[in-house]
């Protein structure tokens, strides 16, 4: 078997420009305890139940009053530092013996220190009036003394101290300690300990090996900063648990107010506006920030539309703030800052997975106020956060109906997904507004994952007329702390490394082009079509985020071809495991009518079941009680189809109807569809395949994926001329479940060959599943 590539150069296409970025989303501990290079961990003595249950005061502080010692520990807020952060630490002394105090065990196993390495302290303090002996020291976490610096104070006002440590040990686990030497009385606040070597060595900056990769990956755009923790939150700016407003992140770090994280920990905001427009300056990014649009749909709470100028305002602001002359508002604030020079804002994104009508009700006020004063600015709309469903339709009709100019679709699928759908958007060219896939990912970090994502780029490349920017998502995740996964780069707190997908990322970040060109492929090679692994069992199933839910089920009755097949009346509570309710193949009616007595969520028709980690699944009353969803699990790996709004109330009985055929599954409710969608087989093509044109080096870039078992002899030619030299990057000859680790960070990472030319053609023999990127040199 052979194959044949022919790339006509002289046939340019779609510019791809900006095509691929970066997602940075404060998840996983992606900044605190991450890319934000701050070691001490509760800083400010900040923590509160609000942020996590369990948080406190002195949460991440251990209290050490050893033997013999007579004094006392607590947090107090009577007359602080910084009204933003009003809680610091009071240490009394009235023996103090070798010290009353506390030590920080910092994020994940402790504070990273390296030999020889140089750290900066730096703390506000304040004392009764009596001159006290305050030491900071390095220390194990069984308290062995590495170095100490002492301070002398005296002041009853809040004054700054620093210090410098080299630490003469490397240690993943050391402690930062505070201690009263002397009696009497000592507050505390904002305790920082920095490296000196942050990335581009600045202030308040960033992890420098983290940093460094993202800057590696050579990314044209950064979307920051989420994602959910955008609009998750009260509407009132000044509660701590409000949503994200990115004035509040600017200026001194003692005054950015601590947050509560939506993903379940503190933010303390040192990571902020400044920081992501400079950050993104420093790696050659364009900044895309994301704004929330008054509208938090987790817990349904929306600005009157009445009041929401201060939130377009916010919008407005921002643009000035990154682009606005230093005579303007915002622009001498950014300046004050340090950055004169605009940051060149040319992306501003409205809400995030938005669902309901009360966001792009909204929606409207942003972007007509935007276009007028900004027109230049490219103003992205939100699909929701699926592929498919009412949310997404609304983001399409509303960016149609407005002129937005990119529209952000997100989805986390199984690789089967990305295989299905690979020509996902081969038909939307035409339309006014672009594609944004600003999240995605296959699910889980495999060789097998990357291989297959990149299968899916192709795609994105061939339809660069439609599809404009698209970044991998989450970026970043500390192991001590998982939301969510997978994720492209780990990192413990001394340690990092890509998983495979980020090495795709990387291949096709570097390996761009500016236009898109035409290919043709010619073949005797087959399609392959996947063997299902989808069953026939069919069952009830509980919700699986309510421990509360019960919910009563009759009339339960599987109709086939062959006849029906009727079930005993069912009461499904929280903790049941599934209920069987019989078996059914090809096409095949599902009714039952329920009704939900207590619980917030609902209940879950689970089909073409062949075991626990590979069916089809309709959700009734899922996500915050909200949603009607339509589910895969192929291998354990979740795909979500569809997305429709639905409402279960206590109480009330509904008639639910899951109609199965070949290909699609439509979804009744009380004699209205909620749900039809379409099912794709899931079928390999012979090769996966694009090129492009690098102006800056005259380079050819021919992609090549090859998802097939098997190596076939490739020709690749340019058409209307000859080939002079080539070299290949290619990733293969890994087992499917190949992975990097901490310990073999570079087990699955691109090679780099050349490629022999004969007759000005090149001669390849496509090794099985693999990915294969040419630069070519034409004649």
């Amino acid at each position: 078997m052979e194959m044949r590539i022919v790339v006509d150069i002289n046939n340019k296409t779609a510019d791809l420009g900006d095509l691929y970025g970066v997602f940075f989303e404060d998840i996983n501990h992606a900044a605190d305890g991450g890319l934000y290079a701050e070691l001490v961990r509760n800083r400010s003595f900040e923590f509160n139940t609000i942020d996590k249950d369990g948080y406190h005061a002195l949460t991440a502080w251990n209290v050490q009053i050893p033997d013999g010692a007579i004094g006392s520990i607590s947090v107090q807020d009577s007359h602080p530092y910084c009204l933003e952060n009003p809680h610091y630490l009071v240490i009394d002394a009235t023996e103090p013996a070798v010290g009353i105090g506390v030590d920080n065990e910092g994020f994940g196993e402790g504070i990273y220190i390296e030999a020889g390495k140089r750290y900066i302290f730096s703390c506000y303090a304040a004392c009764d009036g009596r001159p006290l002996r305050f030491e900071v020291s390095l220390r194990s976490a069984d308290g062995t003394m590495y170095e100490k610096k002492v301070f002398l104070i005296s002041n009853s006002e809040w004054e700054c101290f620093r210090a410098e440590f080299v630490s003469p040990v490397t240690n993943t686990s050391a402690r930062l300690g505070l201690r009263l030497v002397s009696a009497g009385r000592i507050y505390i606040d904002m305790v920082s300990l920095f490296p000196e070597d942050t990335f581009l060595n600045r202030q308040n900056g960033l992890r420098k090996d983290i940093a460094e990769m993202i800057a590696d990956l050579h990314p044209k755009f950064m979307r920051f900063p989420g994602g959910c923790l955008v609009h998750d939150g009260s509407l009132n700016e000044n509660d701590r648990d409000s949503m994200y407003r990115w004035k509040k992140t600017l200026g001194p770090i003692e005054k950015r107010p601590a947050r509560r994280n939506n993903w379940g920990y503190n933010q303390t905001l040192g990571l902020g506006y400044f920081e992501f427009f400079q950050f993104c300056e420093d790696i050659g990014a364009k900044p895309l920030p994301v704004l929330p649009g008054g509208w938090d749909p987790h817990h349904k709470r929306a600005v009157p539309v009445s009041m929401i100028k201060e939130w377009i305002d916010d919008a407005l602001d921002l643009i000035e703030f990154a682009n606005g002359d230093i005579d303007t508002e915002w622009g001498k604030k950014r300046a004050d800052l340090g950055h004169p020079e605009p940051f060149f804002l040319e992306y501003i994104g409205i809400g995030n997975e938005e669902v309901g009508e009360e966001f792009f009700e909204r929606y409207t006020y942003f972007h007509e106020a935007i276009r007028k004063k900004y027109p230049e600015i490219k103003i992205i709309n939100t699909a929701g956060p699926c592929a498919g469903g009412i949310a997404y339709e609304m983001g399409w009709e509303s960016a149609e109906k407005h002129g937005s100019d990119l529209i952000d679709e997100h989805y986390y699928q199984a690789p089967e997904w990305f295989i299905a759908n690979h020509h996902h958007y081969d038909n939307y060219n035409g339309r006014t507004t672009k594609v944004f896939l600003g999240e995605y990912a296959s699910k889980d970090d495999t060789w097998y994952n990357a291989l297959v994502e990149a299968s899916y780029m192709i795609g994105l490349e061939k339809n660069a007329e439609a599809v404009g920017l698209a970044c991998y998502a989450p970026l970043l995740c500390h192991t001590d702390y998982i939301n969510w996964k997978p994720d492209m780069i780990l990192y413990d707190n001394n340690r990092v490394f890509g998983t495979p997908s980020y090495y795709v990322q990387k291949l096709f970040m570097h390996n761009q082009g500016e236009q898109e060109l035409t290919v043709s492929i010619n073949t005797d090679i087959e399609n392959e079509v996947i063997e299902s692994k989808l069953g026939k069992k069919i069952y009830l199933a509980p919700g699986i985020r309510d421990r509360d839910c019960v919910m009563e089920c009759s009339d339960i009755r599987i109709l086939t071809k062959e006849g029906e097949i009727t079930c005993p009346n069912a009461v499904i509570r929280a903790e049941d495991e599934p209920l069987f309710l019989g078996e059914a193949d090809e096409d095949y009616t599902v009714r039952f009518v329920m009704k939900r007595t207590s619980g917030i969520f609902g209940i879950s028709l689970r089909f073409a079941c062949a075991d626990k980690n590979n069916f089809r699944k309709i959700e009734l009353g899922g996500w915050e009680n909200q949603t009607c969803s339509f589910e895969e699990e192929i291998g354990g790996r979740g795909s979500f189809l569809y997305d429709a709004g639905f409402e279960i109330q206590t109480g009330k009985h509904y008639q639910v109807e899951v109609n199965v055929k070949q290909g699609r599954i439509t979804v009744y409710v009380d004699g209205n569809t909620v749900i039809d969608s379409e099912c794709l087989s899931v079928t390999i093509e012979p090769i996966y395949c694009c090129a492009s044109f690098d102006n800056s080096t005259r380079d050819i870039i021919v992609k090549a994926v090859n998802l097939k078992n098997e190596a076939y002899m490739t020709e690749i030619e340019l058409k209307d001329t000859g080939i002079e030299k080539a070299e290949v990057y290619h990733m293969d000859g890994y087992a499917l479940d190949e992975r990097n680790s901490f310990e073999e960070p570079r087990r699955v990472i691109p090679k780099t060959d050349s490629v022999p030319v004969i007759d000005g053609k090149i001669r390849y023999m496509m090794p099985a599943r693999s990915i294969n990127i040419f630069r070519v040199k034409s004649m």
